[in-house]
C-alpha cells in the first residue's frame, strides 16, 4: 500500500450504523494524502499580514497592473493602501465582523477595498456585477451587508436597498466616493484582535444542492489554501517573486481571488489585471508584460488553442498554464500543447466550501511529475480525501470511483444561517462532501468522472437549477418544470429546461427563455426549452434530473 494511503481501524458500536454514516467503512477507511510533504502553515495569521508579509522587502515591485490603463501599483502602495481602508471603513461605521459587498469587476479597487476590509476584521461578500438587480438584492439582504462598493454604472443594480455605496470612479450624488478611504490617515488603522477562526469572506455557492447560500470563509481557512498551494520548499504551484502573473478571471469568484490574488501577493508576483476577457487585449498584454503564468479556464484555454490571431503574438515568456473551475478534456490539452510547446500545462480542481482547492497537478511544482491525461491533480497538502460509495458511505481504496470528501483546515466554517444545510456538506468527522465523483489511482492522481450535485457548470460559473426552477414556476402559464445540464464544448455545461405547460396555454420555447432571460444574468439563461407532459418524480417529490438528463440522450 502507498505510504499516502492510510488505512485507520475504526471502532464503532454497530456495523449497520457505520455503513450509514457519510465517510465510513465498519472496518477502516482509506485515506488519501498529498504525494508532498505537510508543512508548517502560518495559519495563526490574519489574511491581510500574511498575504503582504514580505511587502516590504518588494515595496517598489510593481504589484497591480492595470490592463487597461497600464497605471502600476507598487507593493508598498498596496500595503499602505490596506492600512488607509482599514482605517477609512472603521471611521464610516464598519465594525469588526460586520458584512460589506463588493460589486466589483476586476480592478485596483477591489484588492485595495478587500485587503483593507481583511485588516479591520470586517467580512467581505464577493457579487457579480453582471448580476440582475433582483440577483443582488437577494445576495446583499442574505449577506446582511450594509456597505455596497461598486462602479457608478452598477448603482442602479442597488434601488431601494439600504445600504451604504461607495463608488470607485465617477462621483455619483448621495454616494461617497473612494478617495474617504484612500485618503483616510492610516495612523488610525484600528488595532484589532483577529481570531483565525473568524469570517474574513463570503462568497456565495449553491453547494451540492438547492439556492445560493453563504459560504463562511476564515482567515485561518484562506490562509491555509495559499499556504497549501504556494509555501515551503515544494509548494504544489511553483510561484515566485519573479513571477507575472495574469489576472483575466474574474476575483468576485473564489478560483481567481484565491488562487491568482492571494497566492499572487504572498510570493511577491506582478498581476496584470484585466477587467474582462477579450482575446486580442489578452494576448497583447502577455506579450508586453511578458506574463509568465496563465492561470485560466477551459473556454480561454480552447480560444488560445485554436484562434489563428494566436500567431500573431509573442507568448513564449508563458512557462505555466493552469486551468481549472471546470475539467480539461485530453484533446484540448494536446491542442494546447501544441500551440505553446514550452509552456507546462496544470489542471486544478476546487469547490468554494473547499476553501477552494482539493487538488493540484503535480506538473506545476518546482520539480514536476510526471502528470496523466485528464487528472485533475493529487490532494493538496495539509489535508486529507477520502472517496466514498454514494450508497452505502464505504470509503473505498484506489481505482473505484465514489463521492470526494475532503477534511483540512482549509474547508469553510460552514453556510451562513444555515445549520441543517452545514450538517449536510460537512458530516461529524469533519469530511465536506464534495457532490462531486471520482476516483484516486495508484500514483494518486485524481480523476473526476461525474457529478452527484445538481449544480450546473457554465464556464465555471455555478447554475443551481433550483433558482431557475423557482422562477419558472412564477409564471403563471407554467404547471411544472425541471431544469438540467446539457453538455457543451465550449462551455462545460448549459441550462436547460423541461416545462409542463397550463392546459390549452401556447406558450412557446422563446416566451420562455425571454420570460427567465430578463431575470438572470447572462450564463444563467437557457439554452433550450422542452415541453412534456410531466416532470418525473420520487414519492418525495424530489425531481429525478437522472431522468431528464437520459431524454436530453435519447
Amino acid at each position: 500500500m502507498s505510504p499516502s494511503l492510510i488505512s485507520e481501524t475504526l471502532m464503532a458500536e454497530s456495523t449497520t450504523e457505520m455503513m450509514m454514516k457519510p465517510g465510513h467503512s465498519p472496518a477502516q477507511d482509506f485515506i488519501y494524502r498529498s504525494k508532498l510533504p505537510d508543512i508548517d502553515m502560518p495559519n495563526h495569521m490574519p489574511l491581510a499580514d500574511y498575504c503582504l508579509e514580505k511587502a516590504a522587502q518588494w515595496a517598489d515591485k510593481a504589484c497591480l497592473i492595470d490592463g487597461n490603463t497600464g497605471r502600476v501599483h507598487t507593493y508598498g502602495e498596496i500595503e499602505l493602501s490596506t492600512r488607509k481602508v482599514a482605517a477609512g471603513l472603521t471611521k464610516l461605521g464598519v465594525k469588526q465582523g460586520g458584512v460589506m459587498a463588493l460589486l466589483l469587476p476586476n480592478c485596483a479597487e477591489f484588492v485595495q477595498v478587500f485587503l483593507g476590509a481583511a485588516k479591520m476584521g470586517a467580512i467581505v461578500t464577493t457579487a457579480n456585477p453582471f448580476y440582475t438587480p433582483a440577483e443582488v438584492e437577494k445576495q446583499i439582504v442574505a449577506s446582511g451587508a450594509t456597505l455596497v462598493v461598486t462602479q457608478a454604472s452598477y448603482i442602479e443594480k442597488l434601488a431601494g436597498l439600504n445600504v451604504q455605496i461607495i463608488t470607485v470612479d465617477q462621483h455619483v450624488e448621495n454616494c461617497l466616493h473612494m478617495s474617504v478611504l484612500l485618503e483616510a490617515d492610516e495612523a488610525e488603522c484600528p488595532d484589532v484582535e483577529i481570531h483565525p477562526d473568524d469570517v474574513v469572506c463570503l462568497p456565495y455557492s449553491s453547494g451540492t444542492t438547492g439556492l445560493p447560500k453563504g459560504v463562511m470563509l476564515t482567515h485561518k481557512g484562506l490562509v491555509s489554501s495559499v499556504s497549501q498551494q504556494v509555501d515551503g520548499e515544494a509548494p504544489n504551484l511553483y510561484l515566485t517573486v519573479e513571477d507575472t502573473l495574469m489576472c483575466v478571471l474574474p476575483m468576485f469568484h473564489i478560483y481567481s481571488l484565491n488562487s491568482i490574488l492571494l497566492c499572487g501577493l504572498r510570493v511577491g508576483a506582478t498581476l496584470v489585471v484585466m477587467a474582462k476577457f477579450e482575446l486580442p487585449k489578452l494576448l497583447d498584454l502577455i506579450q508586453r508584460h511578458k506574463v509568465t503564468f496563465g492561470p485560466f479556464v477551459p473556454p480561454i484555454v480552447l480560444a488560445i488553442a485554436k484562434n489563428p490571431i494566436v500567431d500573431n503574438y509573442d507568448l513564449s515568456s508563458i512557462k505555466m498554464v493552469m486551468s481549472g473551475a471546470a475539467p480539461l478534456g485530453k484533446e484540448l490539452e494536446d491542442t494546447f500543447r501544441a500551440r505553446l510547446p514550452n509552456a507546462i500545462l496544470g489542471q486544478g480542481y476546487g469547490m468554494t466550501e473547499a476553501g477552494p482547492v482539493l487538488a493540484q497537478t503535480l506538473s506545476m511544482c518546482k520539480t514536476p511529475f510526471p502528470v496523466k491525461a485528464g487528472s485533475c491533480g493529487t490532494v493538496v497538502r495539509n489535508a486529507e480525501v477520502k472517496i466514498i460509495d454514494t450508497e452505502t458511505g464505504v470509503s473505498l481504496p484506489y481505482n473505484q470511483p465514489g463521492e470526494i470528501c475532503i477534511r483540512g483546515p482549509q474547508i469553510m466554517k460552514g453556510y451562513l444561517n444555515d445549520p441543517e444545510a452545514t450538517a449536510n456538506t460537512i458530516d461529524k468527522d469533519g469530511y465536506l462532501h464534495t457532490g462531486d465523483v471520482g476516483f484516486i489511482d495508484e500514483d494518486e492522481e485524481m480523476f473526476i468522472v461525474d457529478r452527484v450535485k445538481e449544480i450546473i457548470k457554465f464556464k465555471g460559473f455555478q447554475i443551481p437549477p433550483a433558482e431557475l426552477e423557482a422562477l419558472l414556476f412564477s409564471h403563471e402559464l407554467i404547471q411544472d418544470a425541471g431544469v438540467v445540464s446539457r453538455k457543451d464544448v465550449v462551455s462545460g455545461e448549459v441550462p436547460v429546461a423541461f416545462v409542463v405547460r397550463v392546459p390549452g396555454s401556447t406558450l412557446t420555447e422563446e416566451d420562455v427563455k425571454d420570460y427567465i432571460a430578463k431575470q438572470v444574468v447572462f450564463y444563467k439563461k437557457l439554452h433550450n426549452i422542452y415541453f412534456v407532459d410531466s416532470i418525473p418524480k420520487n414519492p418525495s417529490g424530489k425531481i429525478l434530473r437522472k431522468d431528464l438528463r437520459n431524454r436530453l440522450a435519447e
